[in-house]
């Protein structure tokens, strides 16, 4: 949870944040000016993600990144400028990112993940993580879970994309309209109007690691039934993380034939795996899937921010741990994994 104890808003912010401070509160505005933010991988989706953040005026991001950014990156990655190529990418955001929200601390981070010590991510309140293998999403997890920080991580595969969110023990504050019964008058024995009225109940969710949203026993009842409403989202994402997994990389966009057939062959090995249904898991989803979309991106990136905000501020319901977005039925949905 973000201590928000000494955190006192100037004129300058309390003007800047003005809707924000109506919207949700003074006290949910000013644990997001004490939280400090962590976003590994500045592709176009780590690019949307910093922009809703910065500009909801947390007190600090950090763009950790140690790639260099390439051309195609400039299809989505909008914080980079194009004469930017072949230099890092957390470096080249820098500047945009900082323009964004001069009230915002922005710094940069060009080591890899794998090079940083446990204690480095344990420094900020909340961390969301894009572009990494399995493996190290599931060890900054249990970092984040060691030192109770909060933890997001997604990605965007072409149009296709994801989030899974683990805020451990959460506590929340949400408004719930009731409508209560009210007499006309004085002399009305029987209440005939209705008025609504707004309360606010404190809630409480709890969350799972992302080693169990992503190890589910499929063979129990209650999780086949959901094959049944026909969304395979859950398991696109299980074959790109386990390209990336064997890769090293996302699918390249110029061996687009040779590297579908391997997507293809990977989502057979899977359905055979997890005794899925024949079919299931359509060739259309595997073959759009490379680069970064800049729609899907904004989608994804701006729920994966949305959740941030909602998490710091402990404002409103989260969503259930994962959230899809879908290409070919242009729909996002929240669904729960692992509990």
């Amino acid at each position: 949870m973000v201590e928000n104890n000494e955190v006192e808003l100037s004129e300058a912010e309390a003007e800047q944040y003005d809707r924000q401070i109506r919207l949700w509160g003074l006290e949910s505005q000013k644990r997001l000016r004490a939280s400090k933010v962590l976003i590994i991988g500045m592709s176009g989706l780590g690019a949307e993600i910093a922009k809703n953040i910065i500009l909801s005026g947390v007190k600090s991001v950090c763009l950790l990144d140690s790639e260099k950014l390439k051309e195609t990156d400039l299809y989505s990655q909008f914080l980079a400028p194009p004469d930017k190529i072949g230099e890092n990418r957390a470096e080249t955001s820098l500047q945009r990112a900082r323009a964004l929200n001069p009230m915002v601390d922005v710094t940069a981070e060009t080591k890899a993940v794998d090079d940083l010590p446990d204690s480095y991510f344990a420094t900020f309140d909340i961390i969301c993580a894009t572009g990494l293998k399995q493996e190290q999403l599931e060890r900054v997890n249990n970092i984040c879970r060691d030192n109770n920080k909060k933890f997001l991580c997604g990605d965007v595969w072409g149009t296709f994309g994801y989030m899974f969110a683990d805020l451990i023990d959460h506590e929340y504050s949400e408004e719930i309209v009731q409508h209560k019964a009210v007499k006309r008058g004085p002399d009305d024995n029987e209440a005939n109007a209705r008025e609504t009225v707004s309360i606010t109940v404190k809630r409480r969710a709890i969350y799972v690691p992302l080693q169990n949203a992503l190890s589910v026993d499929w063979t129990k009842p209650e999780l086949r039934s959901r094959l049944r409403r026909g969304d395979p989202s859950y398991f696109v994402m299980k074959i790109l993380s386990r390209f990336r997994d064997e890769y090293n990389r996302n699918p390249d966009p110029a061996q687009r034939k040779t590297e579908t057939e391997i997507l293809l062959r990977m989502r057979d090995e899977l359905v055979k795996e997890l005794s899925l249904p024949a079919g299931f898991i359509k060739d259309a989803l595997l073959t759009d899937v490379f680069g970064i979309v800049s729609g899907a991106a904004a989608v994804v990136g701006g729920v994966i921010a949305q959740e941030v905000v909602k998490a710091v501020s402990q404002r409103e319901p989260p969503h259930n741990n994962m959230f899809f977005f879908n290409p070919l039925k242009g729909v996002g949905f929240a669904e729960l994994y692992g509990q």
